[in-house]
């Protein structure tokens, strides 16, 4: 009995190193398990998305390696090409006055509408002339009583100098006579000036736009006593029509600029809206500031603007293009048609030409200068070539495409 119990118990080793090698042998077979599981998992995968790229179609028709493409085409024009410099402007008024009063009085009158156009000249408002037509009056009658005061004092003058000259009357006499005249004529031109300054007082009392332009808000009212030191004045009048667009552009322009000023040319200048794409206004470049901002490296340039349909508005954003001169027959595709990268192991730029097969080529380009929307093309290019402007991320050497508009047609099923 002692030998079997001896025997069976070397089958089933309960000694803690047997029981840690089974567990490890046990982990293993996990592991291996799992991971052959996962194999045949991304296996499967694979498969699936291999089969649905090679037979299956999306909205632009069959993605698989050989299959056509959809794509837009753009065709190469010969024309002229705008070299510009953009610029963000703000739209800057010649002539923006506020008009006051300079004179004070009760405001009887307001002639004007907010908003409209008034040239120079114009009437505007009125102030109470009462007390100024009194002053006015009151200094005229000051003036005639001196001016008789002195034709009689000239008068006496002249008897006096006769009397001195037969040795009647004190040579005294006759100096305090001709100082006298001398006073008088002396009131007799502070009288003068009293009526031209109550005369200018009565022209301040009416008033008038000192500028052609639009008026803004009315800031005051009729009935309010208005003094030459109100701050907002009665009404704002901005020139509107010339008006002009300042705006920065890089110093690295300047050398071209001035160039082009100091010979004579007018170079054209266009104002956008916000959005750069509706144009408000065609001017020309009026003058270039005498020096360049330090800070962000840019210039100020003024343009001058006829502004006759009034687009333009005092203070305003616009988007300017400085035209500084037009390249004539030149190769133009869209800009979205050039890709840049390295078809042939060289770094360059270049689009899928589209052959009369439907298929394309890589066509290395020479690009020149570009608009943002259109770009000219040195070399690689000819007028009437075709080319691919969208779907190229999806071409390669001799692909296959599909036209705009052209039907779709289902890929032809493989053999196994």
């Amino acid at each position: 009995m002692n030998e079997i119990s001896s025997s069976n118990t070397g089958l089933h080793d309960d000694t803690p190193q047997a029981t840690a090698a089974r567990r490890r042998r046990n982990r293993i077979r996990a592991a291996i398990a799992i991971v052959a599981v996962l194999l045949i998992v991304v296996w499967i995968i694979y498969h699936s998305r291999a089969t649905q790229a090679a037979h299956a179609g999306g909205p632009n028709g069959p993605v698989g390696r050989d299959a056509p493409v959809a794509v837009a085409l753009a065709t190469a024009t010969k024309g002229d090409m705008r070299v510009t410099i953009p610029a963000l402007g703000t739209v800057t008024p010649l002539a923006t006055v506020t008009v006051k009063t300079q004179i004070s009085g009760q405001l009887v009158q307001v002639a004007f509408k907010e908003g409209q156009m008034v040239r120079r000249g114009e009437f505007l408002a009125q102030i109470d002339p009462r007390p100024y037509q009194a002053a006015l009056d009151q200094s005229v009658g000051n003036l005639r009583r001196d001016q008789a005061l002195l034709a009689n004092a000239k008068v006496d003058l002249t008897r006096y100098q006769g009397l001195v000259a037969e040795d009647s009357i004190a040579r005294q006499q006759l100096d305090t006579q001709a100082a006298l005249v001398e006073q008088y004529q002396g009131t007799v031109v502070g009288d003068e000036a009293a009526i031209a300054s109550a005369r200018l007082n009565l022209q301040y009392a009416h008033i008038v736009s000192p500028v052609s332009g639009r008026v803004g808000l009315r800031q005051v009212d009729a009935g309010n006593y208005v003094t030459p030191s109100d701050t907002n004045g009665l009404v704002v009048v901005t020139q509107l029509q010339p008006i002009t667009v300042i705006f920065p552009v890089p110093e690295d322009n300047v050398p071209t600029i001035v160039k082009k000023v100091h010979d004579g040319v007018n170079l054209s200048v266009s104002a956008f809206d916000r959005t750069n794409t509706n144009k408000l206004a065609d001017g020309k470049l009026l003058t270039v500031d005498n020096q360049i901002d330090s800070t962000t490296g840019t210039i100020k340039l003024r343009a001058l603007f006829d502004n006759n349909d009034g687009l333009l508005f005092a203070n305003q954003f616009v988007n300017v293009q400085l035209l500084l001169q037009v390249m004539h027959d030149q190769i133009i595709v869209p800009t979205s048609a050039v890709h840049h990268g390295t078809p042939n192991g060289i770094s360059t730029a270049f689009v899928y030409l589209v052959k009369p097969d439907d298929t394309v080529t890589v066509r290395p380009v020479t690009l020149g200068i570009t608009d943002n929307e259109h770009v000219a093309i040195i070399s690689g290019l000819a007028a009437d070539d075709t080319v691919v402007t969208e779907g190229g991320d999806r071409l390669r050497e001799g692909a296959k495409i599909i036209r705009p508009g052209a039907p779709l047609k289902a890929p032809s099923a493989k053999p196994n």
